[in-house]
């Protein structure tokens, strides 16, 4: 049962001595913080100021978010993807707010990190020992995340230099962020080559805050620079590079929504089990009842699916090289659909606990709030799914060899996070066997049903592949996409499985789900306005049932049942 977080017994002892005293001393400043104290502050929307104490003190974000070139001989600070996976699941347990101010302070830092500017990463360096945070400032009212688009200008002064006018929106941390990272153009350049990245301070005159956009302990807000001076050791990126620093950015920070969606839907499945598991109505126990039972099981199988996918993606993001890039196609999937599952498995638990969900004296009406965020942030659903489908030929038709990646729990510093190289090149990332951790477990009764479904996956498109019209409808060809991502989600979920020997009735339950998401978008796929004849007969004939197993079904429910009193927050 040590597949989810339980704040109570968890000590991170995978971990070295001085990451496993700061994962565990944020747990206990949550903790000594107490329940009422931590609800009441959502309430009130609250800044996150009393959090940001505790990690000015004990030097959180300095320790996990410095790499170790700029962490002057320091062996604990560096940029590790494994541990900083782990911190973001307790904050995400604790709170969507305080997750909120180290996501955005990831994405502050990306342009600084990967940039050759040494005066703004020992700048950046000395703020974060300072207790200080980051924003990242890209999106505007305007154009939303659209990089392409920008009307932050920049207009020489004549001295080398230049002064940036426009107003940024939805900018996490715009409040306090030492440094800001801000995306803009030239007024002089046309195109790509008139890109620049440049660094802003948030207290400076020429700054202006305007407001928080949105209502809640978040302060996500619209600025506004008015000539603002540039200088030579303001920027950061010029150019094509300024492009790539912007989606390079988004595919580190985009990587951290999975875990603090993992760690809301955690926290309330210990509330939603321990409520209705001693609530009586009608003379039985709620969860006496067979489609009670049934939303805990399946909810509890999507939850441990999320845990093991966004886990093996770690090894992957944290072991990728210019030569090994299979990352861009995970991440993604962590962002896309670990979080749409999040919005599923609260949705689950909200049917079972009903009314209870919605009392401002649950974390659960908290989460159910914010869960729907994650999906939204970094980029739509969609637009992951989009990018999903360039890898999907080489994925299914053109495996090679790599390597064996084992699990990366290693205290190394993953630099390549900040090496990326250009962008794009999708269509010519390789992949190895997908079929090899399928085929490996086809004794677990619904692996083998859902290995007849990716299969068919295959033929769909060796036989009745979308046309060059269909390419061009979103709606048709994102649904491919969904069955797609269903298989690369169901691939490392096994290879974790693997590695952490996790029970075979809790696989089974797991891929009981993925054969009836999969039928569902197949039959989603038969009803589109485009769809030929031979596409709709290959979407019947993807259908299929899970092999039931009522024994199998119990003893999953029974491990759902002890998490009854596991965990109650104190206070």
């Amino acid at each position: 049962m040590g597949l989810l977080l339980n704040p109570s017994t968890n000590d991170y002892s995978e971990f070295d001595a001085e990451t496993r005293r700061l994962l565990r001393a944020t747990i206990d400043f949550f903790e000594s913080y107490g329940k009422q104290r931590l609800l009441q502050a959502d309430l009130n929307a609250e800044w996150v100021a009393d959090f940001l104490e505790f990690e000015k003190k004990e030097k959180l974000f300095a320790t996990f978010l410095t790499p170790a070139a700029y962490a002057d001989g320091d062996e604990n600070r560096r940029w590790d993807a494994a541990r900083n996976a782990a911190l973001s699941e307790i904050l995400g347990f604790y709170g969507l707010a305080y997750w909120y101010a180290e996501q955005v302070t990831i994405l502050g830092l990306g342009p600084i990190w990967m940039s050759s500017n040494e005066i703004a990463k020992t700048t950046a360096a000395q703020q974060l020992l300072d207790g200080e945070v980051m924003a990242f400032g890209l999106s505007e009212r305007a154009h939303g995340a659209d990089v392409y688009s920008t009307d932050m200008v920049l207009t020489s002064d004549d001295a080398g230099g230049f002064t940036a006018s426009g107003t940024k929106y939805y900018i996490g941390n715009g409040n306090v962020a030492g440094m800001v990272s801000v995306f803009g153009r030239r007024a002089d350049v046309e195109g790509p080559d008139g890109y620049v990245f440049f660094a802003v301070d948030s207290r400076h005159e020429n700054y202006h805050l305007i407001d928080n956009v949105v209502h809640g302990q978040m302060f996500v807000s619209t600025f506004e620079l008015d000539d603002y001076p540039v200088g030579p050791d303001d920027i950061l990126h010029t150019g094509p590079e300024a492009f790539a620093a912007a989606l390079n950015t988004v595919n580190v920070g985009k990587f951290n929504l999975c875990h603090g969606s993992v760690g809301m839907c955690t926290h309330s499945l210990y509330e939603a089990i321990t409520h209705t598991n001693n609530r009586i109505l009608y003379g039985n126990r709620v969860t006496d009842f067979s489609h009670v039972q049934g939303n805990f099981v399946d909810a509890f199988a999507r939850l441990s699916a999320m845990k093991l996918f966004s886990n093996r993606a770690v090894d992957y993001f944290r072991s990728a090289s210019l030569d090994d890039r299979r990352y861009l196609l995970f991440n993604p999937v962590t962002k896309s659909k670990v979080t749409s599952e999040g919005e599923t498995v609260m949705t689950l638990l909200l049917d079972a606990v009903a009314a209870k969900g919605y009392e401002k004296n649950t974390y659960f009406h908290q989460a159910n709030r914010f869960i729907g965020w994650l999906p939204r942030l970094e980029g739509t659903v969609h637009v992951n799914v989009g990018q999903i489908l360039k890898f999907m030929p080489n994925y299914l038709f053109g495996p090679v060899a790599y390597p064996e990646i084992g699990t990366r729990l290693d205290a190394s510093d993953d630099t390549f996070f900040f090496a990326q190289g250009p962008v794009g090149g999708a269509g010519k990332v390789r992949f190895a066997d997908w079929t090899t951790p399928y085929a490996a477990r086809t004794d677990v009764p619904n692996v083998a049903v859902f290995y007849e479904q990716a299969q068919a996956l295959q033929a769909l498109l060796q036989t009745a592949a979308p046309s060059a019209e269909q390419q061009k409808d979103l709606d048709f060809v994102l649904t491919v996409g969904h069955l797609f991502s269903l298989v690369v989600y169901g691939q490392l979920i096994l290879e974790q499985a693997a590695i952490t020997a996790l029970d075979d009735d809790l696989l089974n339950r797991i891929f009981d789900f993925q054969i009836r998401d999969f039928s569902g978008y197949a039959v989603s796929l038969y009803g589109k306005p485009t769809a030929t004849t031979e596409q709709q007969a290959w979407a019947l004939g993807a259908v299929r049932r899970p092999v039931a197993d009522a024994e199998s079904f119990d003893r999953v429910w029974q491990q759902v049942k002890s998490l009854d009193g596991a965990y109650e927050m104190r206070g």
